[in-house]
């Protein structure tokens, strides 16, 4: 069930197409906020905490990418990033500094609710998490308080990571298909590109890894996927 409870932040400095997206979205039920600038996106984030964020990448003082590298230092808020190009490297880019989703301009309002919706559905907690503590390797997930450690130390994820981090530690020595985890991500038939996965997997291996050159935990397995090690194995 998606959770509008809390308010969708829509950083977009064209006011049309805010307000474009705004009426769409409260139509489904939500509650929006505006920001028209990166200077503005981040003072309203820090004041109202929204539970969503559609970021625009060309923004007026501070740049989209700018703002989402900004959110993540202390945030996991799910970020869709809006981009008027299609270049593979955008969409990896935005990835790469903690955005769960990008969606390419011109859009359709209807898709935009649809990706909203479908982020907020993969990225919030579900009956099957509830009270199991996952542990392997240092790391401990705990699906109760929606928390991780390495070490006895907290690690700062993001709704994405976290997913992808849980499904791994799930099935230990499980290997993972780039299919298959996309599956799991994207539940509705979004197009996107396997390389999202990886670009997630190099992002948790820089946050849970000794050595993220030379993975311990998060293990590619060549010509298959990934899989979390099974310590309990060796």
């Amino acid at each position: 069930m998606v959770d509008m409870s809390e308010p969708i932040l829509i950083v977009e400095d064209d006011p049309n197409t805010s307000a474009l997206v705004a009426t769409y979205l409260e139509r489904e039920g939500f509650v929006t906020l505006a920001a028209y600038d990166g200077e503005q996106a981040l003072a309203v984030a820090r004041r109202r905490s929204p539970g969503f964020i559609i970021l625009d990448v060309m923004l007026p003082k501070i740049d989209g990418w700018e703002v989402c590298r900004e959110l993540r230092k202390t945030s996991n808020v799910p970020i869709l990033m809006l981009t008027a190009r299609e270049e593979e490297l955008d969409r990896v880019l935005g990835l790469s500094l903690g955005a769960d989703d990008y969606l390419v301009k011109p859009f359709s309002p209807r898709e935009l609710v649809a990706r909203v919706k479908a982020i907020l559905r993969r990225t919030a907690p579900s009956n099957a998490r509830q009270n199991r503590i996952l542990s392997q390797g240092g790391v401990v997930l705990d699906p109760d308080k929606c928390r991780v450690t390495r070490n006895g130390q907290p690690v700062n994820l993001t709704a994405s990571e976290y997913k992808l981090l849980f499904t791994l530690m799930s099935a230990p020595g499980r290997v993972f298909s780039r299919a298959t985890l996309l599956d799991r991500f994207y539940e509705h038939g979004e197009s996107v590109i396997e390389r999202v996965i990886d670009v997630h997997i190099g992002n948790l291996r820089q946050k849970i890894e000794t050595d993220p050159a030379k993975p311990q935990l998060i293990e590619t397995v060549r010509g298959f996927g990934y899989r979390f090690a099974d310590r309990d194995e060796e």
